[in-house]
């Protein structure tokens, strides 16, 4: 069963992301979501809106649309921009080998996206805007099992 959207839109601004994180726990938590599916999905949504912010929008205005529906056993979060093109899906995965000062920061944050959640799309709307949709399991992982 498909419940109603539930949505939150804030302004590009890194002080908002705790609104941003509430909402989501709240509606994870209030789809069902096991507790480490909750924490896994405020992860994920607080790392795609702060890479909107941080690098999207890079100090420029502008709204980060968020949007999550339970869809069957699933959470379906939208995470939307109008920010330049970027599709984080492409971005090859970091090497966990290399040592993380010689790797450096950047891509980490993608990298926890993609273990968080079970499937990451994205879209470069007609519009000129950015969908970053992920999908996530209301069910903890057999390895988040405690």
């Amino acid at each position: 069963m498909t419940s109603p959207e539930r949505r939150i839109s804030v302004p590009a601004n890194l002080d908002r992301l705790a609104e941003v994180r509430r909402f989501v726990r709240e509606v994870a938590a209030a789809a069902g979501a096991a507790p480490s599916t909750v924490d896994d999905v405020v992860q994920a949504v607080d790392e795609a809106a702060t890479n909107v912010i941080a690098h999207g929008y890079a100090g420029s205005p502008g709204p980060v649309d968020v949007a999550i529906v339970a869809d069957g056993d699933r959470l379906v979060v939208r995470v939307q921009d109008r920010a330049p093109a970027f599709d984080p899906t492409a971005l090859p995965r970091p090497d966990m080998g290399v040592p993380a000062l010689v790797r450096g920061p950047r891509g980490m944050g993608i990298r926890l996206m993609r273990l968080a959640m079970d499937d990451l799309d994205y879209e470069r709307r007609e519009d000129g805007g950015n969908t970053l949709l992920m999908t996530r399991s209301l069910a903890a992982r057999p390895e988040e099992d405690r």
